[in-house]
Formats: structure tokens, sequence, C-alpha cells
């Protein structure tokens, strides 16, 4: 927790007790479910809490705007997004039932009001239209717009960047950008944090 106060303040307490509930929650699920990498569950707030928070960094979304989270596994992007931005609607998919059950009960248990989670593939989701759509290293980026652009309606609902697909990434994605027919923006993630683990890490932008 001390890792995310140092990069960003001015939390309520209400979110702070939600951010350090986060660590003890994923620890006890993934006794159950393997949700996370074993050997990332020593630095969960690294690797899954900050990188999250990436897109937070970056982008102001606006109150009242509408976030969907592709592919959210366990619930990255989208838990600690949501809990950032408490009057921004989130909606969370994934195509394995039993990560969203984890997803629930962790928004369940720590009282998160803004966040729907979904068992579906994202292709089949019934859902009015989003202004933003975030994920984690998923899919490859071309595939990643084909699921997200259907969904997303033109507008700006951040100060930043007008609505579209926000995505973290890593490695080598010359031969990905290459593939994916788009142009994105990207930002290299040692910019906005000093960890080393982000040192290879992009956040990745492609407008509506």
């Amino acid at each position: 927790m001390e890792l995310i106060e140092h990069y960003f303040a001015d939390f309520t307490p209400a979110q702070k007790e939600q951010f350090a509930a986060l660590g003890p929650l994923y620890r006890e699920w993934n006794e159950q479910i393997n949700v996370i990498s074993r050997k990332d569950i020593g630095n969960f707030y690294e690797r899954h809490v900050l990188h999250s928070l990436a897109i937070a960094a970056v982008c102001n979304f606006s109150p009242g705007a509408r976030v969907l989270d592709i592919g959210t596994g366990g619930g990255f992007p989208g838990i600690p997004l949501a809990i950032f931005f408490p009057e921004v609607q989130f909606t969370l998919v994934d195509s394995i039932g039993k990560k969203i059950k984890v997803v629930q009960a962790v928004a369940e248990a720590i009282d998160l009001q803004n966040v729907q989670a979904f068992h579906s593939r994202v292709e089949d989701l019934k859902v009015p239209e989003f202004d933003f759509a975030v994920s984690r290293a998923v899919a490859p980026l071309g595939t990643l717009w084909q699921w997200a652009k259907p969904h997303l309606r033109v507008g700006r609902q951040s100060a930043e960047y007008g609505n579209g697909l926000i995505c973290l990434k890593g490695g080598d994605l010359v031969q990905e950008f290459a593939e994916s027919g788009v142009k994105p923006r990207v930002l290299p993630l040692p910019r906005v944090f000093d960890e080393p683990a982000f040192e290879d890490k992009v956040l990745i932008y492609v407008p509506r």
C-alpha cells in the first residue's frame, strides 16, 4: 500500500481501506483459485495494482464515464481503477467463470459499488456502449481493437484522451504493431513509474 501512496495522493479513507484490503483478499482467493501467478503474489501491489493504475496516472476518466475491461482475469486493471474512480462505471468481462467469481467476491467484500462483472466473451456482450475499453496483455493489439471497437462510442470522457482503447503491454511489440492495422500512441511506463518491474512495459492508446 505504501508503494501506491508513493505515486498517488488524496485518497479518501474509504479508498485507502479498499486498496489495503486487496492484498489479503487476493492471497486468500489464490489459495483456492489460481488467478494470479504464484511467483507474483509476493509483489502483488507492484505488479498488479500499481501496473493497473498506470492508466489512472495518464488518463483521468470523467465522472459518469463507462469503461469496459476486456479479459479482466482476476480483476485487473478494472478493480484498482474502479477504486481510483468511484464515479466511473466499470464493466469487467472474462470468458473464464471462476475468475469472474473472484472479481464479484472481491468487489462485494470491499463494497465496490461501481463494478459489474460478466462471465462472457467480449464478442457476445450485450451491454450499452462504452467510452473506453481497457485491458492487460490479453490478446494482440489488432485482436483487442476488433473486440473493443464495436463497443466504443465516439466522444471525450477524459481530459487527456478521446474515447478509445487503452491497454497495458510489454516486451517487443514491433511485429504486433505492424500487424494490428492501427496506429497506436505508445507511452513507456518508466516515464510514469520508477520501479524496475516496468522497464519493458508500455501503455498503448488507440482512439475511437
